[in-house]
């Protein structure tokens, strides 16, 4: 059985999404194509906002030998990313650390990571899982139960086992993964028809997730991102707690829990992994030493990552002498609280730089630098670090 994700609205929505991530705008053919707008008032948490940012990353299908699609990443480009984060020191927590945190339950380092992988192709267990075995990363599988132990490209019950003992969570992504044109079309059919067909999708999958799973599922993954309010209240009652869209976004522990954002990372779109592990303005891990993260950056940058400066307008550069086809042209730096910046690439020196032209004003700085090669082809990993800023020692007094 082969899995059905081809419908338009999928690729409208996620064109929506690469449009709120690029600033630019998009214009649907079909106005009916267009998701519900978002209420944000449905059940926004009651928590006051603590500071800390998560971003999910949304992942499908891999290969190492298939050409990428938007649903299918490189599997090597997918450990590279996991690298990413590792180097960037961006924890990647549970499912269950990030629940009980947007409960109010639980603190969260500043700015966080979680990994969920949808519908449940074969290539998860074979590809992806060993990749997050080694690097102890946990994850969350959002299956639709039509698709488990059907042969093919599906994952087995027992591969979903073996990973739950190895850092997965199960979240539930409906039983036959209907889209938009399904869901409308039960709705039409009056309230006791669309209250059936919630049960078979939300509930009745839940509940054999639960059975065959050993485990209490309370997260939900709409298909395709659509979703309706009737789903918020069958949510609530069926003891669902977090639900997610395929929209992009940073969540805040006081983000509407029942449309809560994900960076869905396109095998053809590597620059949604680097806006999706940017945290621009956030606070950062804090060390002993230095107020940031510890990081690991390919080429030599100043400021040194972790280290904490004395000035607050610093010059910022880096070193690029051992960037193989570099277009210069390409070069893009981007600091948190200033956005790009004009920086400047020497020739002679091979080094990007740009001083400061205003005071930096939180306790910690992030830069990421990205380029093209000569080819056109953006760097997949970006260049990425932070630094702190002793801002006592940096104190000035107005007027000098």
């Amino acid at each position: 059985m082969a899995a059905t994700h081809h419908f338009p609205f999928f690729w409208r929505l996620l064109a929506l999404g690469l449009a709120l991530l690029t600033s630019s705008r998009v214009s649907f053919a079909d106005d009916k194509q267009v998701p519900p707008p978002l209420d944000l008032r449905t059940s926004a948490s009651t928590v006051d906002d603590d500071g800390v940012r998560v971003s999910i990353l949304g992942y499908h299908d891999f290969s190492r030998t298939l050409k990428e699609t938007e649903m299918r990443i490189n599997t090597d480009k997918f450990r590279r990313q996991m690298q990413a984060l590792k180097d960037q020191g961006i924890p990647v927590v549970s499912m269950g650390d990030f629940q009980a945190w947007k409960r109010g339950e639980k603190s969260l380092p500043p700015r966080v990571a979680l990994i969920t992988i949808d519908d449940g192709w074969l290539s998860v267990y074979t590809d992806a899982f060993p990749i997050l075995k080694e690097f102890g990363y946990p994850f969350t599988l959002f299956l639709y139960t039509k698709y488990i132990d059907v042969g093919g490209k599906s994952m087995s019950s027992k591969m979903i086992k073996e990973m739950q003992a190895h850092g997965a969570t199960i979240g539930c992504h409906s039983h036959t993964h209907p889209y938009p044109g399904t869901v409308r079309k039960y709705k039409a059919k009056g309230t006791d028809a669309y209250k059936a067909f919630l049960e078979s999708e939300m509930l009745q999958s839940k509940k054999k997730l639960e059975s065959d799973y050993s485990q209490t599922v309370t997260t939900y993954c709409y298909p395709g991102g659509f979703h309706t309010p009737e789903m918020f209240d069958f949510a609530r009652t069926h003891q669902y707690q977090h639900l997610f869209t395929v929209l992009p976004g940073k969540i805040k522990r006081n983000t509407d829990d029942m449309t809560l954002p994900r960076y869905i990372i396109l095998g053809t779109h590597d620059h949604i992994f680097t806006l999706a592990t940017e945290f621009p303005g956030s606070a950062m891990d804090a060390s002993a030493n230095s107020g940031v993260a510890k990081q690991k950056v390919a080429y030599p940058v100043l400021p040194e990552p972790g280290m904490k400066i004395h000035s607050r307008t610093p010059t910022i550069s880096a070193n690029l002498s051992d960037v193989s086809d570099l277009n210069p042209a390409s070069l893009v730096m981007r600091v948190a609280g200033f956005g790009e910046v004009p920086a400047v690439y020497d020739e002679k020196q091979k080094t990007f730089s740009w001083k400061a032209n205003r005071r930096l004003r939180m306790d910690s700085c992030q830069v990421s630098i990205t380029w093209k090669n000569t080819a056109g082809k953006l760097v997949e990993s970006p260049l990425r670090w932070s630094f702190g800023i002793d801002r006592e020692a940096a104190y000035q007094p107005i007027g000098e």
